[in-house]
């Protein structure tokens, strides 16, 4: 488990996109916006992925800071206050937002996986040391390269459109595999042990930037 005095700071797009505009969608992602966050001071890495089946928001986007504290950086305010032409054009484009930034409170493993299940637990129905004791059983199964709880900070998760409701203080659990079958199932176990059932979403990898 990470057990640095300070935790990185993340960044969690988790959106669906008109059908029209997706291939414009992917390529504003991959060819600028993904770029543009990762040169901003305090950023670490950038990664993208697309959900494997049905899912209300295809497409997951994580990134990766030296703290929370990057989010209130004079940078990341002007860069998220003036966004570009590109950007504005697919910000409207982009349906059921949900944008989260919060703490990486727990991290466990060393390296990143091609699937990620993706848990979102409400408020209160979760605590880290409850969390920490369950990553720390999955992250020692099989197949299981990466484990990773973010705590939702209400107050720097502003909705990234003007129809997106505020997204509560909840928590996503991200459980990392090679393949997305022992990720599906660990997240499983977890969200069963919190009395959660069917909330489990399945993403394969797309694109990372970053050191």
């Amino acid at each position: 488990m990470n057990t640095t005095a300070t935790p990185r700071g993340q960044l969690c797009i988790w959106t669906d996109v008109e059908r029209a505009h997706e291939r414009d969608f992917n390529r504003w992602y991959d060819r600028e916006h993904m770029q543009e966050r990762v040169a901003l001071a305090g950023f670490q890495s950038a990664r993208r992925f697309r959900a494997l089946g049905r899912s209300p928001r295809p497409y997951l986007a994580l990134y990766y800071t030296d703290s929370l504290a990057v989010f209130r950086s004079p940078a990341y305010r002007a860069a998220f206050a003036n966004q570009t032409e590109w950007s504005l054009r697919n910000f409207a484009r982009m349906r059921a937002t949900q944008r989260r930034v919060g703490e990486l409170a727990i991290e466990s493993g060393a390296g990143e996986g091609a699937a990620l299940a993706l848990l979102v637990v409400p408020p209160g129905q979760w605590s880290l040391p409850q969390l920490r004791q369950s990553l720390a059983v999955v992250s020692d199964q099989d197949g299981i390269v990466r484990a990773s709880v973010l705590c939702t900070d209400v107050g720097l998760s502003s909705p990234l459109t003007a129809d997106a409701p505020p997204v509560p203080a909840d928590a996503l659990v991200m459980v990392e595999a090679s393949d997305i079958e022992p990720a599906m199932a660990q997240t499983g176990s977890v969200a069963r042990e919190l009395g959660l059932t069917d909330q489990v979403h399945g993403f394969q990898a797309l694109l990372r930037l970053g050191a």
